[in-house]
Order: C-alpha cells, then sequence, then structure tokens
C-alpha cells in the first residue's frame, strides 16, 4: 500500500499542536506517519506557530484501526525466533510499541505547548516523532514482505497507560516515557538483532540496527529536557527520577541494562540502578 504522498489529502495543518494533535487523532496509519511527517517539516522550516485557536482538541485516546485486537500483556504469546511466525510476531510487537511511540511523542509536544518550554523543545521532539513514523513504516513494510502486516496478530495496551498517567506532569512524562520505555529499547534490540542476524533474516536485523541508532537520540532528548526542568525547579535530577518513577510507573525495571548506550544518551546509573531491587521487592 503506498504511503500518502499528495499533500492536498492531508487535513489542514494549521500550528504545530494542531499537526501533532491531527496525527494524534487519525485511525489511518499511512495519515498518522505523513500528518506527522509534514508537521515536522514545516515546523523545521519554521512555517508553523505553536498554537492555533482552531487547534482540535487533543483525544484521550490515539486513533487506532480495528485491528489488532488489543488485549492485557500477559496473555500475549511467546513464540521463537528461530521460526517465520516467531519473527512475524516480533516485528508485528516492534511496530505495535513504534506505533504507540509516534503518538507519544507527538502528545508530548501537543500537550505541554503551554508550559513555557524552549523552541527546541519541540525541535527534539518532533524529530522523535517523524524518526519513529519512518521506524513503523520500515518495519510494516518488512512484515508486509513476510507475507503479514500489522493488525494480524493481537497487541497489548499497556504503553499508551503511560500516557495517560503522566498527562498532568511533563517531568513525570519523560521520566518515564523516554527515560524507562524508550530506554529500555537500548536494552533488548542488540539482543534482538543479533537474534535475528542469527536466523538470516539479515534484513530485519539491518531495521533493528536503524531504529537501535535512532532510539539513543530519543533517551537523550528525554535526558536533556528533563534535566533542564529538574534544573529550572532546582531538583536533583536522579532523586526526582527514582520518586517520580515510584509514583508514575508500574511496571518494573528489570536488568541486564545497556550502561554504554544508557550513558552515551544521558542516563546514568545513578538514576536507574536503586530502582531494580525497590520495583521487584
Amino acid at each position: 500500500m503506498p504511503h500518502i504522498s499528495e499533500k492536498t489529502s492531508l487535513p489542514s495543518i494549521q500550528s504545530l499542536r494542531g499537526g501533532a494533535t491531527l496525527a494524534i487523532r487519525s485511525a489511518d496509519l499511512d495519515a498518522k506517519t505523513e500528518l506527522t511527517q509534514e508537521t515536522a517539516r514545516r515546523w523545521f522550516a519554521r512555517t508553523l506557530s505553536v498554537r492555533s485557536p482552531l487547534d482540535p482538541p487533543l483525544p484521550d485516546r490515539p486513533g487506532r484501526p480495528d485491528r489488532p485486537e488489543l488485549v492485557p500483556p500477559k496473555n500475549m504469546k511467546k513464540r521463537s525466533l528461530h521460526t517465520l511466525k516467531g519473527r512475524i510476531a516480533l516485528l508485528h510487537a516492534l511496530a505495535h510499541i513504534e506505533l504507540n511511540a509516534i503518538d507519544l511523542a507527538l502528545d508530548i509536544v501537543a500537550r505541554f505547548t503551554t508550559r513555557g518550554v524552549p523552541h527546541s523543545f519541540f525541535d527534539g521532539w518532533m524529530q522523535v516523532a517523524f524518526e519513529e513514523a519512518k521506524h513503523f513504516r520500515l518495519i510494516r513494510d518488512r512484515l508486509r514482505a513476510l507475507g503479514a502486516d500489522y493488525g494480524d496478530l493481537p497487541a497489548h495496551d499497556g504503553l499508551w497507560q503511560a500516557a495517560h498517567s503522566t498527562r498532568n506532569d511533563l517531568t513525570a512524562r519523560l521520566a518515564v516515557v523516554p527515560l524507562i520505555l524508550e530506554a529500555r529499547g537500548l536494552d533488548v534490540t542488540p539482543v534482538l538483532q543479533e537474534k535475528m542476524r542469527e536466523t538470516g533474516d539479515i534484513e530485519s536485523a539491518d531495521i533493528l540496527d536503524v531504529i537501535y541508532n535512532d532510539e539513543k537520540g530519543h533517551v537523550a532528548v528525554g535526558a536533556k529536557w528533563f534535566r533542564f526542568l529538574c534544573a529550572r525547579e532546582r531538583k536533583d535530577p536522579a532523586a526526582t527520577f527514582q520518586q517520580l518513577v515510584r509514583v508514575n510507573f508500574r511496571g518494573s525495571l528489570k536488568a541486564p541494562f545497556n550502561d554504554v548506550a544508557r550513558a552515551e544518551a544521558g542516563l546514568t546509573p545513578s538514576f536507574y540502578r536503586s530502582l531494580v531491587s525497590v520495583s521487584q521487592s
């Protein structure tokens, strides 16, 4: 299925917040990724204002197609990557993560345009959103090459809960989304990449390589702005992170950690090491 190429077929983008909100609301995933990237392009070209009185309201949930069926995480089956079905299942799960990541990045932009942050804050998050849209397309195209598509398998709904629970607190949002959920990708992606190579699926491994390198930058954007907000409020970043995670994150932080990649992104062990035993007790 081709991506939307006719810009005239997209709804009118009135502002940064408006374009981000339209993309979040879209249940057509080709339109969602194109709206995301077109809003980013116009924002980087400085042809959009931050807000407009014509902006649509932010939805409680992002737009989604009828499939996949959403189920609790515990109901998700585990499959071996040494089978085609197993690799399709993994890619489908990753596509679902990337789709949620598009909406999470857009929601940070649209929800917090009145928080008195510099324009470079929005530069960072629109770059993240642009790349998450790229990742979703890459994985979806790979699924199609393997005879499947996004929506063919069930997916779990835990990711959007992180957005909903931190909707009123930008510092908490940054702690939970980039510094826990995205950072987890740095821990697990190299292992998945290696397993894909072992099975001979070099095309999928190469896509994971693109995602892994981009995700380092996404965690870095989160760490930069988390530290910025802590400095503005004269708070210790590591202690604030730990406090916010205990209040706002339901899951557990599990070792092993990719300490090197995390540190390169500005997320040092002083942030997360002390949370492992607490969250698993």
